[in-house]
């Protein structure tokens, strides 16, 4: 990942676009970070990444609560899949 200032990055857009492409862009503002440029297909890993944590969290929730357990045979029966 490599940092560089919005005004650097807005004199030669094009260029940092393109290394984005294979790497991460840190804009600056006033020294601090502002922003992230990322590849269409890197932000789209993070993307699918971040929605299987959400859902192996939501399942380990699920098997964290109390209660009676719906029989696997139930279930398919009432999905219709038996």
């Amino acid at each position: 990942m490599v940092s560089i200032s919005i005004s650097a990055a807005r004199d030669d857009l094009s260029a940092v676009v393109e290394r984005a492409a294979s790497e991460a862009i840190v804009l600056e503002r006033y020294g601090k970070p502002a922003a992230v440029l990322l590849s269409p297909t890197r932000y789209a890993e993070l993307l699918e990444a971040f929605e299987q944590a959400e859902d192996v969290a939501a399942f380990d929730a699920a098997m964290a609560e109390e209660g009676p357990s719906i029989p696997w045979e139930q279930v398919k029966a009432d999905l219709g899949w038996a």
